[in-house]
Order: C-alpha cells, then sequence, then structure tokens
C-alpha cells in the first residue's frame, strides 16, 4: 500500500494507532463533551457554564487521551490475538468471534480506566465551572492530602471508579462487536481483507450511536457522582436524582452524548483503522 510505513509487531501497531486515535477524537470533539457535561449537571447548564470557556479542562483531556486509548487497543487487540489461537469447537464456532470481541473490549476498559478516571474527574469540574482550569481541579485535589492523607486523595481522583467501568464495559460490549461484525460484513461482500478507513468510520460512527444511547443513564449517574461536593455510593447518588428530578434526569445530555459518540466513533475508529492500516495491519 502506498505511504506504508510497515510495523511488524501488532503490540507496537495498536500502542501508537491507539495512542493517535485518542488525541484525535478528544480534541476535535472536546466542545460538544463539554455542553453534555454542563447538562448533566445537578447545578443546571448555565450555572455549570453554558456556550462560555467550551475549552475549559482540555490540558488534562490531553494528558489522559494518548495513554488511556493506546492502554485499550494494546488490551484489546492481545486478547483477541490470545483467544484467536485457540479454535473453537463446532457447536461454539459461530458465537467465539462476538464473545472474543466482549471480552477484548472489556478487559481494554478496565485497563483504560486507570488513566482515563483521574482525568475525567478533573477535567469534568473544570468543565462545569468549579475550578478555573484543569490545573486548578487538580490542586484542589492533591491539596486535600494533609486533611485526608494520600489515600484520600487517591480515592478521590479514582471517584466514580466503579460506575465509569460499569458504563464503559456495557458500552463496549455493544460497541465493539457490531463494529467488528460490520467489517466482517464488508469483508465478505468485497473480497478484500483489509478495511479502508472511511468505511471503518462509518462502521464506528453506527456502534457509537447504538452504544451510546443505550448507556446514557449510566453516563449521567457517573457525571453526577464525580460532579459531587462530597463522596456518594451510585445506589444513594440514583436514589436522590429519582427524588429530585424524576427517571427522565437519566436522560439528560442524550442528544449530544449521541451525537458527539457517533462522530467520535467514525473519528476514533476512522483514525485507528487508517494509522493501523498505515503500518501494515488488517
Amino acid at each position: 500500500m502506498s505511504g506504508t510505513i510497515k510495523t511488524e509487531s501488532p503490540f507496537t501497531r495498536a500502542l501508537i494507532a491507539g495512542a493517535l486515535a485518542g488525541t484525535t477524537v478528544d480534541l476535535s470533539l472536546y466542545p460538544i463533551d463539554t455542553l453534555k457535561t454542563r447538562l448533566q449537571s445537578s447545578a443546571g447548564f448555565s450555572a455549570s457554564g453554558g456556550f462560555r470557556g467550551i475549552y475549559a479542562g482540555v490540558g488534562s483531556a490531553l494528558i489522559g487521551s494518548a495513554p488511556g486509548a493506546a492502554l485499550f487497543f494494546v488490551t484489546y487487540e492481545a486478547t483477541k490475538a490470545y483467544f484467536h489461537s485457540y479454535s473453537p469447537s463446532p457447536a461454539t464456532a459461530q458465537w467465539a468471534d462476538p464473545l472474543t470481541h466482549m471480552a477484548a473490549a472489556s478487559l481494554g476498559e478496565v485497563a483504560a480506566c486507570a488513566v482515563r478516571v483521574p482525568t475525567e474527574v478533573v477535567k469534568q469540574r473544570a468543565q462545569a465551572v468549579q475550578f478555573r482550569s484543569s490545573v486548578a481541579a487538580l490542586q484542589a485535589i492533591l491539596g486535600q492530602r494533609q486533611a485526608v492523607g494520600v489515600g484520600g486523595v487517591w480515592r478521590e481522583l479514582y471517584r466514580g471508579w466503579g460506575v465509569t467501568v460499569l458504563r464503559e464495559v456495557p458500552f463496549t460490549v455493544i460497541q465493539f462487536p457490531l463494529w467488528e461484525a460490520m467489517k466482517e460484513w464488508r469483508r465478505r461482500r468485497t473480497g478484500r481483507e483489509s478495511i479502508l478507513a472511511g468505511e471503518s468510520a462509518l462502521f464506528g460512527s453506527v456502534a457509537g450511536a447504538v452504544a451510546a444511547g443505550v448507556t446514557t443513564p449510566l453516563d449521567v449517574l457517573k457525571t453526577r457522582m464525580m460532579l459531587a461536593r462530597e463522596k456518594v455510593g451510585a445506589w444513594e447518588m440514583a436514589g436522590r436524582m429519582v427524588r429530585d428530578a424524576g427517571v427522565g434526569v437519566f436522560f439528560k445530555g442524550m442528544g449530544p452524548r449521541v451525537v458527539w459518540i457517533s462522530i467520535g466513533g467514525a473519528v476514533f475508529l476512522g483514525s485507528y483503522q487508517w494509522a493501523f492500516n498505515a503500518m501494515g495491519g488488517v
């Protein structure tokens, strides 16, 4: 392929392509992410900044994008390779690929959350105008060390870890098997071994939109937990939200989230496929 930079190691291809994809999508769609966060904030859209300063907290996203996405894809591709090294029995062959993609995506998300959750906590507090910048939000968290100790600071940085994983795993269990299935369908239709970046982008957009709509309630719950002034458990926060605003509160920001992730799925998986192909992958 013209312009191909051959990279023999699948690990290296996934690492570089994932880092590029994560940075590209987070920077290009950051304003929509900010608006979604403000719509979901308990303080309300206007009080959380409205349309002002839509790049607030972008520093945190810049730092976390590349390593988080790289961790995801390295884990995802490694898990797929591990399961594909075993031949499924005839009785389970038709389910082998979807189950492999579900398992790989789930493990990838857990790995990525090690980076994603702290940067998300800092980013969302800046987006919701609780602090003037990502640096100020991080300094406020680190400044609690004398009062709560290193362990307390660590727990604050990872506030919402459980519900984030609970949101991300169902999301990827929907998105990635759908994306992989559409790619496989395209391979059979065209007879080509590789998928073009544009095709991957289209399939990523469709899969992302479906997954985003289904997991919006978990996203709202995660946002409320991260923005809360005090640490609150998932069940307690969900109960408060229903008492204060009804069940409909769990679908706040659904429109921007579906649009953002639909476009993001195209950018993320399209740029990943482009970089992966450029390094000699299929």
